[in-house]
């Protein structure tokens, strides 16, 4: 046999992506060229490792087999290079992070000058809603998750990074906000965002605890499509207030004052207790402890300003 470590990476690319042409996106490679060497690598066994049903890709039982033996080379393959950098004094190696949507507005902020120290760290930054983040953790895919409200159902370890606070917030232009109090959610449409987000389930909690009965007017699956609803004056919704600095300034969005609003949560950098942290796990958690404070002061100080 004599495949390379390229017709290896093409083959695995192509069986988590179960596609030849999402593959070559993945890989920026052009979809013949994918085929090509597809085909070379499986021309070299005597069994078919994959096969091709109508339009539908297919791994074959063997190609399976070989798929787990290609998963732990590439893997070795890896380990190889972090070494290498580590005997040069480098940190690499792969730091995997899962973050909810709203956390993306947090996030970027800590990777940017931890990337800066260490540019041979390679960074996976998964951005989903919560229940998905949540899933990545409990299934080990990532060395942390960036939430606001800890799943009970797991043992983690948590980093508390900044305080999250949720504000109401409706369209400059809307002139019907007038109310204060908890009255103000029954007269006005509220826009929710889908099950399964942080952002929400802290809502429902407020609602419950108030014994509130919201006038529910849309379900968006993400925080910038809620905020361009609210900007035209669809209804009002509450969001974390991390999301909508550009909003205020450019004076599209307004805060309104309400009886137990802003609700408030902390972000937190959490990972299974259990987990063998790597080095570079390590050092980021070491890095986010240590300049937090830092960070808050030059990015987010500007919440010190908001009136609520």
């Amino acid at each position: 046999m004599n495949f390379t470590l390229h017709q290896l990476k093409i083959f695995k690319t192509i069986v988590e992506k179960k596609s030849i042409t999402k593959a070559a996106v993945e890989l920026n490679m052009t979809q013949p060229a994918a085929s090509i060497q597809l085909k070379n690598f499986q021309d070299q066994f005597d069994i078919p490792l994959s096969e091709i049903i109508g339009r539908q890709f297919y791994v074959t039982d063997f190609g399976k087999e070989i798929y787990l033996i290609i998963d732990e080379i590439l893997d070795k393959t890896e380990t190889i290079q972090y070494k290498t950098e580590a005997f040069k004094g480098l940190l690499s190696g792969k730091l995997k992070i899962s973050v909810v949507s709203t956390g993306n507005y947090v996030m970027p902020y800590f990777l940017s000058g931890f990337l800066n120290k260490h540019p041979k760290v390679e960074l996976v930054l998964d951005v989903s809603n919560k229940a998905t983040v949540i899933k990545d953790l409990e299934q080990n895919l990532v060395d942390f998750s960036l939430v606001s409200v800890i799943p009970s159902h797991l043992d983690v370890e948590e980093l508390p990074i900044m305080d999250n606070h949720l504000v109401l917030v409706a369209s400059k232009e809307n002139n019907m906000v007038t109310e204060k109090g908890n009255s103000i959610f029954k007269t006005i449409p509220l826009i929710y965002r889908e099950e399964g987000s942080g952002t929400r389930h802290t809502m429902q909690q407020f609602f419950k605890q108030e014994k509130i009965s919201p006038k529910i007017k849309l379900e968006l699956t993400t925080n910038e499509a809620i905020k361009q609803a609210v900007v035209a004056n669809i209804g009002v919704s509450i969001v974390s207030l991390l999301s909508i600095k550009n909003e205020l300034l450019q004076n599209e969005l307004k805060i309104i004052p309400a009886k137990g609003l802003p609700l408030k949560s902390v972000w937190k950098l959490i990972y299974l207790k259990k987990k063998t942290l790597s080095p570079v796990a390590k050092a980021f958690l070491e890095y986010v402890a240590s300049e937090k404070d830092t960070v808050y002061e030059n990015y987010f100080s500007w919440i010190n300003t908001i009136k609520f």
